[in-house]
């Protein structure tokens, strides 16, 4: 499995997809080699829970990130090259465009099929290609797809933009959720003490977003609801869960709704913390203007947070609209408004909507569920 990011390296969503995905495959009797970037102060070999991985060091940075991307592919190849003479790979299991260099050169080099997981594409990402590098971008993800025995999505909206987008076959691309470890989620929690640690007095609404700050997470729409929430709920505050290169522009939103100080940027925090502010919020909100699965979703609904997301993407197929969860307008600060205030207007509606979304989690978005549909590609894949 070959992968940019993997824990404690975690940029993304991909990390904790190939994190549980790997362990399962381990649980079930597979032998997994995970290969990805080095991390400060992790060891360059470990195994974590059966798990075999390869962290590899970038011995050459550069400002622009294709260039690097390009030069940290050429390391994961010298690393993977030393792993095959003491590895016997059967299959090769790529994770986005990021290592498409290196999972190419490696499946030619072994003669062994490769399997492609694309978990979003640069043209959703950017709502369009608009500068060079968003055009090789997009083409190496085309590259990828081509040169894949076998393409993963995790939500059948995905299935169709690739396809279209990318004119691959249809019965070449294979739909598997995405999943979570909901044993993490179950701890117990001092709703009380989390809230205060942010400022969240007693009989204040705590309204969550948690998300890559990033133009397609739709944040922006989340903070311009605001002004309209607080005219019902006055005691609202909100918060605003993660980091990226969209902060200093939300900020400014932020600022300009006149609102400012009841909206809290946390940056990144950790992952027990992240699920401490879910499992103690009043609902969580999704604003996500492109999202080709929605792991937030899951979170979520596995803490037991009324959640209030956009019917976009894969989220249109992981919520069901007034029974697991609540669906709202993409780009709508008004219509956000209106899905808190369904959830805050009735706590009885808000604890079925949760109990509902803990019965469909555990039926459907498992891990060992994912990895049995997983193994069965790799077996097509192989032929």
């Amino acid at each position: 499995m070959l992968s940019w990011e993997f824990p404690p390296r975690v940029i993304g969503g991909i990390a904790r997809h190939c994190e549980g995905l790997a362990k399962a495959l381990v649980r079930d009797d597979h032998d997994v080699h995970v290969v990805t970037l080095d991390f400060p102060g992790s060891p360059s070999y470990e195994e974590m829970e059966g798990v075999k991985v390869y962290r590899t060091a970038t011995e050459l940075g550069h400002p622009n990130f294709l260039t690097w991307v390009l030069l940290f592919n050429h390391f994961l190849e010298k690393r993977m090259a030393d792993i095959s003479r003491q590895v016997e790979v059967d299959v090769l299991h790529v994770h986005d465009w990021l290592t498409a260099f290196a999972g190419i050169s490696f499946k030619h080099h072994l003669k062994k099929p490769m399997v492609l997981t694309v978990h979003s594409t640069e043209i959703g990402r950017a709502q369009g290609l608009h500068s060079a590098d968003s055009f090789s971008i997009d083409g190496i993800e085309w590259w990828a797809a081509y040169e894949a025995s076998r393409v993963v999505v995790t939500s059948h909206s995905m299935k169709r933009e690739i396809c279209d987008h990318f004119h691959l076959p249809w019965d070449k691309v294979d739909v598997i959720p995405n999943a979570i470890d909901v044993t993490k989620y179950n701890a117990s929690v001092d709703r009380g003490a989390v809230r205060a640690r942010y400022g969240v007095g007693w009989g204040e609404k705590l309204v969550l977003c948690v998300g890559r700050l990033a133009p397609q997470k739709g944040i922006e729409y989340f903070i311009r609801a605001v002004p309209i929430i607080t005219q019902r709920y006055s005691e609202a505050k909100f918060i605003v869960v993660g980091e990226g290169w969209s902060r200093d522009y939300l900020e400014g939103v932020a600022q300009s709704t006149g609102h400012r100080w009841k909206i809290l940027f946390t940056g990144f925090i950790s992952d027990a913390e992240v699920i401490a502010l879910m499992a103690s919020a009043d609902v969580l909100v999704i604003p996500s203007i492109y999202e080709p699965f929605g792991i937030v979703a899951l979170e979520g609904m596995a803490t037991g947070v009324p959640v209030v997301a956009s019917q976009v993407g894969g989220l249109a197929e992981v919520i069901e609209h007034d029974r697991t969860g609540i669906f709202v307008h993409p780009r709508s600060p008004e219509s956000i408004a209106w899905g808190v205030d369904r959830i805050l207007s009735n706590s009885d509606h808000a604890r079925w909507l949760t109990q509902n979304a803990r019965e469909i989690l555990h039926k459907t978005y498992s891990w060992e569920a994912v990895a049995k549909k997983t193994v069965e590609v790799y077996k097509k894949a192989v032929g």
